[in-house]
């Protein structure tokens, strides 16, 4: 259980994208095969650095474990953040900060126009300004401060709206 104090900074709404199953249905709080899905991680070189900035990309406050570790909780997940001294725990060399140009961080969020107009100039590098994609999302891509890909999107067309359930 997250428990999150705001410090009097307002909240925006952002969530994940809902898993669906074959049938449409939503799958948040299910298991499939006794397994859910509950978080991403991100090793940096800098904790302090990259949690600051999802606090502000999110609004979210994090939760801290020790100075090593961080979690981003959302409405469906989250977005834990580790220290780079912490990978001899999984294997000496099995993963790198600022290394990862394969993976894509989405939020869903309520306006992706407000949200470029509020982040414009505090991130490192905006990659694709709101713009409608092929399959219905008005989407936002900008890199974080290791270099991370992150794609804040509005479903815009109907058909998209109702995978999401907005």
């Amino acid at each position: 259980m997250f428990q999150s104090e705001s410090g009097g900074r307002a909240h925006r709404t952002i969530v994940a994208c809902l898993p669906m199953d074959r049938q449409g249905m939503s799958v948040v709080g299910s298991s499939v095969r006794g397994m859910r899905f509950v978080s991403t991680r991100i090793i940096t070189a800098d904790v302090l650095q990259l949690v600051t900035f999802y606090e502000l990309v999110t609004g979210s406050t994090a939760v801290w474990g020790n100075e090593l570790f961080a979690e981003i909780p959302t409405a469906v997940g989250t977005l834990a953040i580790g220290s780079d001294k912490t990978v001899p725990l999984f294997g000496a060399g099995s993963a790198e900060p600022a290394a990862n140009r394969t993976a894509i961080i989405e939020f869903i969020v309520d306006d992706v126009d407000a949200e470029y107009e509020r982040l414009r100039g505090q991130v490192p590098e905006v990659v694709t300004e709101p713009t409608t994609m092929p399959w219905g999302n008005r989407a936002l891509l900008f890199r974080d401060p290791d270099g991370n890909l992150v794609n804040l999107f509005t479903p815009v067309t109907e058909a998209a709206r109702a995978k999401f359930a907005v």
